[in-house]
């Protein structure tokens, strides 16, 4: 994995990290984080991701984008 996408990981978890509180996605954020971010401390470490925990951790990260995109939704529909 290159630095790069180890970039993603980061920024994906810091912007679930600012999701409002009364989001009612807040939740499934707060557990999707967790899971992420250890695997970018192992990441940032160099320890080596095995394939099927590549496959787990891109689709924990396809989870977390599609949070984001429900989140602006219903920020959008609040205003």
């Amino acid at each position: 994995m290159d630095r790069q996408e180890i970039e993603l990981v980061k920024r994906l978890v810091d912007r679930l990290e600012r999701l409002s509180a009364d989001s009612t996605y807040a939740h499934r954020a707060s557990g999707l984080r967790g899971s992420l971010l250890q695997y970018w401390g192992r990441l940032e470490t160099g320890q080596r991701i095995a394939d099927g925990e590549q496959v787990e951790m891109d689709n924990l990260m396809e989870y977390g984008f599609e949070i984001l995109e429900l989140a602006a939704k219903e920020l959008g529909e609040r205003r």
